[in-house]
């Protein structure tokens, strides 16, 4: 990105908020939708001064083009529909309100002049400074870092995610990496919201890049954390699957470690594996950001051995397709059989970075080749690997969503990997995956490339169920509230569960689910911070508390080609046990780490020494390098 693009960039993000909270829906709006969710989001609009006409309940181009400009404002994926992020940061008291309010109620014509005279070059402008910094491409540009600073010392503080860090004497670094807010799940009354519903998510980013940063002295920035992503990066121990299910489910109740007045439910999902030989035919389209931004080790090298890697599995009737986008698309090879490896290798191999960054070109050839070599029945997808710098404007960055959208429609996914560190940008990259109903990685090492796309190539790629939801129907005899710990943007509204329509999860073979919740007991004298209505009868113990039913867990999923969904169930009753079984010791150690990394304000009594306590009781992580590595990091946050 260009100097003075990013010092606009950093100076409006550093400008005053404000909004009221709100819940969560599911649905993505766009234009030609009408109803009271759209009013509510046009009521939003209008508060925040992207939008001036009264609320109509109906999407129009109007509604349309204030919704792009928020979201480019609050530098989420710019699409003109609201989606669930869109939705969450909008209603939260993170969302930044229209540049011409922030301006009148905050920084007066202060900050604007100095936004002004910053990108015209007059009184103070950059090309008037001898200092010099250097950019993302290596080169040197001239910055008015004295001018940057003062204006940044009159205004708020900065997200850690996106403000300006000083490194050593004489030199500083632009961190512009952005992540998408979202306010944490809270307890909710079973009296009043029995059932608990949400999509299944596998994604792992979020830990490899909170272990990068770890790893690297960083602070770690709370919005880069989630929670289920860094749960579901470990191996459980969960029971496998039994008959034509295509996973087998896994429970367990016990005391929560980090709070003595409630319990800790563990639900987890083993999907069934696929073996090689039954594994469908593959048709991948390699997507490569070979922009300036993309140079380095820790990027487009990484990208290239993460592909060979790739190619290394699969087999020799599979077909590659390469495509390359800098300043202009290329298509680098064309449906050609994995057999071809040197031919292939060599491509990946003579790749290099430069120019700018046109995503939109890239992508829509990528979806030309997976459709022109499209293999019926098979795995079609493409692999896009960025930083996720996209330079293409707002309306093609929505016309981008669409086109995944539509297209996954047809049978192609979309897998992201992200690399890089700086300039990267995370909430574009998991939006996008999410649109694609695909897979997000962020590759740190080669070590993650190999675990990503070869050791776990199988769950990657090929789809043992999909849009799978889950729904929790919790006994208000034996429950009182319940908290459902990360998942913030897959919550669903209960109706929605058993809607087809509606998009799930995609689990892939061999892959595992897992879900925490922090259980209030009836009876228990712990308050909650769930709202309960007078009205609302609430449900006295029964006698028989042994045999009674806690909860009773729903999975609804579709076959991989499709068509209705089938409901499977499971109860789950009994006493809680005395002492945690060790898949929860482990999977509760990472809880109370992400929480504490997140500040959040139900962490109870969670440290990083009690977090480290509980992985090493766990047998498990002896030989398993992921969790012995995990119980590294602990110890590397533990002495700060």
């Amino acid at each position: 990105m260009k100097y003075r693009q990013f010092l606009s960039l950093l100076l409006i993000a550093a400008l005053l908020a404000a909004a009221v909270p709100s819940g969560l829906a599911e649905t993505i709006l766009k234009r030609g939708d009408s109803g009271e969710e759209v009013r509510a989001v046009q009521e939003r609009l209008r508060e925040l001064h992207y939008l001036d006409q009264d609320p109509t309940g109906t999407f129009d181009e109007t509604t349309e083009q204030a919704v792009l400009e928020f979201q480019e404002r609050n530098d989420l994926l710019a699409t003109g529909m609201v989606d669930s992020k869109t939705r969450e940061v909008l209603f939260s008291e993170e969302a930044e309100p229209a540049l011409t309010k922030a301006v009148d109620e905050g920084q007066s014509l202060e900050v604007k002049d100095m936004i002004e005279r910053l990108l015209t070059g007059v009184s103070g402008a950059p090309s008037e400074m001898d200092m010099e910094v250097e950019d993302g491409y290596g080169s040197a540009a001239p910055m008015a870092m004295e001018s940057v600073s003062a204006a940044i010392a009159s205004m708020p503080a900065v997200s850690a995610a996106n403000a300006m860090y000083a490194r050593s004497a004489g030199e500083r670094q632009w961190n512009t990496n952005e992540y998408t807010y979202f306010h944490e799940n809270g307890f909710q009354s079973v009296s009043v919201n029995p059932l608990s519903t949400f999509a299944a998510d596998v994604d792992t980013a979020s830990y490899a890049q909170v272990r990068s940063m770890i790893l690297a002295g960083q602070e770690v920035p709370p919005d880069a954390v989630r929670v289920e992503e860094m749960l579901n990066y470990f191996h459980y121990d969960y029971e496998g699957p039994k008959g034509d299910s295509p996973f087998g489910v896994s429970m367990a109740l016990a005391p929560c470690p980090w709070n003595e007045e409630t319990l800790l439910l563990q639900v987890g999902l083993q999907a069934k594996e696929v073996m090689a030989e039954e594994r469908p035919a593959h048709n991948l389209v390699f997507l490569i950001d070979v922009s300036g931004s993309m140079f380095g080790s820790d990027r487009l090298d990484l990208v290239k051995r993460a592909f060979l890697l790739l190619l290394d599995v699969l087999s020799p009737e599979d077909r590659v397709s390469l495509v390359t986008y800098a300043s202009r698309d290329e298509v680098v090879l064309a449906g050609v059989p994995a057999a071809d490896k040197v031919r292939i290798s060599s491509a990946i191999q003579a790749l290099e970075a430069g120019g700018s960054t046109n995503s939109a070109a890239g992508i829509r050839t990528a979806y030309q080749l997976a459709e022109r070599y499209a293999v019926p029945g098979g795995v079609n997808r493409i692999i896009m690997a960025t930083d996720g710098d996209f330079n293409v404007g707002m309306t093609s960055e929505g016309d981008l969503a669409r086109l995944v959208m539509e297209k996954k429609l047809g049978g192609t996914r979309l897998t992201m990997l992200g690399v890089g560190y700086g300039n990267y940008k995370d909430n574009k990259l998991e939006a996008l995956a999410d649109y694609g109903d695909g897979n997000y990685y962020y590759l740190d090492t080669v070590f993650e490339a190999r675990r990503a796309l070869a050791t776990e190539a199988g769950g990657t790629f090929v789809e043992v169920a999909r849009d799978v939801k889950l729904q929790l129907d919790f006994n208000p005899s034996r429950v009182s509230a319940y908290r459902l710990i990360g998942y913030e943007d897959r919550v669903m509204d209960a109706r929605d569960f058993a809607d087809d329509t509606k998009d799930g999860g995609e689990i892939g073979s061999g892959h595992r689910v897992t879900a925490l919740y922090e259980i209030v007991p009836a009876g228990s004298s712990f308050q909650a911070d769930a709202p309960v209505s007078k009205y609302q009868a609430t449900a006295e113990p029964t006698g028989d508390t042994e045999n009674a039913e806690w909860l009773t867990l729903n999975i609804r999923y579709k076959k991989p080609d499709g068509g209705a969904s089938t409901l499977e169930t499971w109860p789950l009753s009994g006493e809680a046990m005395k002492e945690l079984p060790e898949n929860m010791r482990f999977a509760a150690s990472v809880a109370e780490a992400a929480m504490i990394l997140r500040d959040s304000e139900y962490k109870g009594s969670a440290t990083f020494d009690s977090a480290l306590s509980l992985a090493r009781s766990c047998p498990s992580v002896t030989g398993d390098a992921f969790k012995e590595e995990f119980v590294y990091l602990l110890t590397l946050l533990q002495r700060r």
